[in-house]
């Protein structure tokens, strides 16, 4: 893909619902009691996985394309049945992950598998809590296939050691099957995202969780791009309607103010149990700031955006303990580094974070998403705002998220 720089973007737009909802909203209606209606379902190939296991589980999920709307049977807290295959998740850790807190408490053995990039990510950071709980899981030295084997399970409290709102989801949602109290602790004192959390206090009824009416607000980690992009090219402002803004997510808005960025928030209301509001940005002039420890959590998704906006702030922006993003769906920092390098930025990257000299132009460049979309995104907004213009190879990897990325852009 061809990407011409502009120079100045405005106006308003929207994002596609958001991801980490939409596969907590199909999870948990399926086990609820009655119809649950997904309103700004976002059908991006990982929540699309999740949906496909699910009916594989013997839940029924009947989508209104055109109305935006996943209609999902609940079959109840026991009601799953037996799947007939082996649960395909494609690329999406989240739908393995949360598959597996809830599959391990089942009457059922199961095997949760992927394509070869999802082979590739860490599995036993979630299975050995489970574990602890009861569960019998086979994996391959700690990777995908997981064979689950179905049994009874405990409750337990447990420590959280790494940052992971999967692996504190798939526990909360073992939790629902086992004997005894579930808790979990995270990590010092920083938070990962609560969608779960939110969720199941939402879906709470006096027999279990009971069908609710979810509206999915814009995911934040889509219009990070546009905000970043509204920060660097924007001369007039740009907007962004209708965007979650739960505070376990908009570390982002925070580290841009502290660059001297111009962010506002506007029209905040509550959506079900979300905080819900519109964005507006303009082009700022930014100086460098450090990111390092309880500010990674906030915008663990927003690091690679960050990244191309550090690019044009002046000094140099330090990112640290951001290990966490050498195991996605590739290796985002050192990926980001090796991409914006040929760009002509001036970045390195270590085992946990980037060295970030700003305030030297970019020119256009061949680039490759390395099969992750928040690369693919993130190159095409450092694309806009280059001097010349960039080739992206497999910029196709954006639908993982967001499907009509390019078209909005």
């Amino acid at each position: 893909m061809r990407i011409e720089p502009k120079n100045t973007v405005g106006g308003v737009v929207s994002v596609p619902g958001d991801k980490s909802i939409s596969h907590r909203a199909v999870i948990l209606g399926a086990i609820a009691h009655g119809v649950t209606e997904v309103h700004g379902f976002l059908r991006g190939e990982d929540n699309l996985a999740t949906v496909a296991c699910l009916r594989q589980l013997g839940v029924e999920c009947a989508e209104d394309v055109e109305g935006g709307i996943l209609r999902v049977q609940g079959v109840g807290l026991h009601g799953l049945k037996a799947p007939k295959d082996v649960l395909y998740c494609g690329n999406s850790a989240t739908t393995m992950r949360l598959l597996c807190g809830l599959l391990a408490g089942q009457g059922f053995d199961s095997v949760l598998d992927g394509d070869k990039s999802l082979q590739k990510r860490p599995m036993e950071r979630v299975v050995a809590p489970l574990r602890m709980m009861g569960a019998k899981i086979d994996s391959l030295d700690g990777f995908a296939p997981l064979k689950i084997h179905g049994r009874p399970l405990n409750g337990i409290h447990y420590q959280m050691p790494i940052h992971s709102a999967q692996v504190k989801s798939a526990i909360l949602l073992a939790g629902l099957y086992a004997a005894g109290k579930t808790t979990v602790a995270e990590l010092g004192k920083g938070l990962t995202r609560n969608h779960t959390e939110n969720m199941l206090t939402y879906m709470q009824g006096d027999n279990g969780l009971v069908a609710r009416k979810i509206e999915v607000a814009g995911d934040f980690s889509s219009a990070a791009f546009f905000v970043v992009l509204g920060i660097l090219l924007a001369d007039e402002g740009l907007t962004i309607k209708n965007v979650g803004l739960n505070p376990t997510r908009t570390g982002l808005l925070s580290a841009l103010r502290s660059m001297g960025g111009h962010v506002e928030t506007r029209h905040i209301k509550t959506t079900g149990s979300e905080a819900v509001g519109d964005i507006f940005v303009k082009k700022s002039n930014l100086n460098a700031i450090t990111l390092s420890g309880k500010q990674i959590p906030l915008m663990v998704d927003e690091i690679p955006i960050f990244a191309v906006c550090a690019l044009f702030a002046a000094g140099t922006t330090i990112i640290k303990d951001a290990q966490e993003l050498a195991i996605k769906e590739t290796n985002r920092l050192h990926a980001m580094a090796a991409e914006l390098a040929k760009m002509g930025a001036n970045i390195t990257a270590d085992h946990q974070g980037m060295i970030i000299h700003g305030g030297k132009p970019l020119h256009g460049a061949t680039l490759s998403s390395h099969g992750d979309h928040r690369i693919a995104m993130s190159l095409a907004i450092a694309a806009m705002a280059a001097k010349t213009p960039s080739i992206l190879k497999n910029a196709h990897w954006a639908a993982i998220s967001f499907p009509n990325f390019f078209n909005v852009l």
